[in-house]
C-alpha cells in the first residue's frame, strides 16, 4: 500500500506529457466502448434473448444438462 502512495505521490501530473497520455487513454477507452461493447455485446444479448426465446429449456437441459448423452469416444 505503501508502495502505491508512493508511486501516486511522484506522478508528473502537472507534465504536459502525462496529461496528453491521460487524455489518450480516455479517448482509447471511448473507442473501445463504442466499439466492442456496443457492436458485439448489445447484438450477442439480443441473440441469447432469441435463443432462450426460441429454444425451450428442457432441449438445454437434454443436451447441457449433468444427464447429458456423451459422445462414443469420450469418457467421464
Amino acid at each position: 500500500m505503501l508502495a502505491v502512495f508512493a508511486a501516486c505521490w511522484f506522478l508528473p501530473a502537472g507534465s504536459e506529457r502525462f496529461m496528453s497520455a491521460v487524455g489518450e487513454g480516455l479517448k482509447l477507452l471511448k473507442w473501445y466502448a463504442r466499439e466492442h461493447v456496443l457492436l458485439c455485446l448489445v447484438p450477442a444479448f439480443f441473440i441469447a434473448g432469441a435463443i432462450s426465446v426460441f429454444v425451450s429449456q428442457g432441449s438445454v437441459m437434454k443436451y447441457l444438462g449433468p444427464e447429458r448423452p456423451y459422445c462414443s469416444g469420450t469418457t467421464r
